[in-house]
């Protein structure tokens, strides 16, 4: 027991980690991509991989797979952790949505307002989503990082504010970064996932349900013209939230808990074990299997995919400068500008011990636009000379962010008396 609880594996489970995973990964994949066997790096992302069942047959580059493929498990996550804290979560109280939401449309509109002002008229403009997005492990992982000395109402708004505006690129996604639409496969994806609304609806319990539903809506999302990452989301909100009727399974859960000879105790304790994890919900249940798979694999893999940014090919132009402008000075004056809306106009107020001095480092903080970032320019983007210069912008950007809001808040922080512990204790999404 003592080992589950050490410092270090603490550390590995932490938002911290997560976070330092990512800055590694990245930083392999941008010293590769400008090393002298950069051509391995661009060869391994342009190589195709297929998979054929009878008649289908998919065949998309390594770095499609990564895009359209494993960040779909991605968005799932996200989507899971998006439903729960609507309806159980922080977005549950309506006055932290208030303050949520306002600072978050604040931190879409305003740097995307900023990027189109430098890049009207020129063949960067369609980059205006790329410095609309807030990357949440980051974001989370520099707070971990600065420990108890910052408020844990902070870390839920900052939580919060992530959750809304991954809501908000899902859409930008959705609506302004499609292509074409196929009205066959469209109609499919809709009655996959009518099927999967339904199986929700009568309380279908059973994980690989979803799965088989989920593959066979990102395959039709994927022909049907829009980003399969859609799909992901998508699912999530087909799966429910609430948990199976105790009845189901407490005669069972006596029944294993009854005393017994040492031979069979530890089949009876996974026995137990295994009832205790049907008991919950399909979503926790989904979401608590998916966090580490997403953690350790899916995000720095899409970090080692799209971070490989040359240098020398795209340069620093006014894509670059949109993004970093968008992220650094836009995302703080739009996250602080509707926190301070909300609370003029008396729909929210801060969270217990936050003051607008920790307002404003969270809004640099929401400026490590990463993951979405880089996402959402490879879909604005064909050019290659732009899309380097969008990703140079937003590599540069959120390394910046991180130091200054780390800074901005040490700073803050430096000097004050111990505030004491905080009294409720809130399970931050993983």
């Amino acid at each position: 027991m003592a080992a589950s609880h050490s410092p270090f594996t603490r550390f590995v489970h932490g938002e911290s980690f997560a976070g330092l995973l990512l800055v590694g990964t990245a930083l392999i994949a941008f010293i590769w991509a400008n090393s002298p066997w950069r051509e391995t790096y661009f060869a391994a992302q342009h190589t195709h991989l297929a998979l054929s069942l009878e008649d289908a047959r998919l065949d998309l580059s390594l770095e499609h797979w990564v895009n359209d493929g494993l960040m779909a498990v991605f968005f799932l996550l996200v989507g899971l952790e998006i439903k729960r804290e609507l309806l159980i979560g922080e977005l549950s109280s309506r006055r932290r949505v208030a303050l949520a939401v306002t600072a978050a449309l604040g931190g879409m509109l305003v740097p995307a307002a900023l990027y189109t002002a430098l890049n009207v008229g020129g063949p960067g403009l369609s980059g205006w989503g790329v410095p609309m997005s807030t990357d949440i492990a980051f974001a989370l992982g520099v707070l971990a990082l600065l420990g108890s000395r910052v408020p844990l109402g902070l870390k839920v708004f900052l939580t919060a504010l992530a959750i809304v505006d991954d809501l908000g690129a899902v859409l930008v996604i959705a609506l302004f970064y499609t292509s074409g639409l196929n009205l066959t496969f469209l109609t499919l994806a809709a009655l996959t996932w009518g099927a999967a609304l339904y199986a929700g609806w009568r309380g279908a319990f059973s994980l690989k349900l979803y799965g088989v539903l989920g593959v066979l809506l990102w395959f039709f999302v994927l022909k049907s013209g829009l980003h399969a990452t859609i799909a992901g989301v998508l699912l999530a909100f087909a799966v429910p939230i609430r948990r199976p009727d105790p009845a189901d399974y407490l005669a069972s859960l006596a029944e294993a808990a009854k005393p017994g000879r040492g031979e069979v105790v530890g089949a009876r304790l996974r026995d137990l074990e295994d009832l205790l994890e049907r008991a919950q919900s399909p979503l926790h249940r989904l979401e608590h299997a998916l966090h580490p798979f997403v953690t350790f694999l899916v995000l720095p893999v899409f970090a080692l995919t799209n971070a490989g940014v040359p240098v020398a090919a795209g340069g620093f132009g006014s894509v670059s400068l949109g993004v970093l402008l968008g992220l650094l000075l836009g995302k703080p004056l739009g996250v602080v500008g509707g926190a301070w809306l909300a609370v003029r106009m008396g729909m929210a107020s801060l969270p217990r011990r936050v003051n607008w001095g920790h307002m404003v480092g969270s809004g640099l903080l929401a400026g490590i636009g990463f993951t979405m970032s880089l996402f959402v320019s490879n879909l604005a983007f064909d050019d290659s000379v732009l899309l380097t210069q969008a990703k140079l912008g937003v590599l540069l950007a959120s390394v910046l962010a991180a130091l200054l809001g780390a800074g901005w808040l040490l700073l803050g922080i430096r000097g004050q008396a111990p505030s004491g512990r905080d009294d409720v204790q809130v399970d931050l999404p993983r």
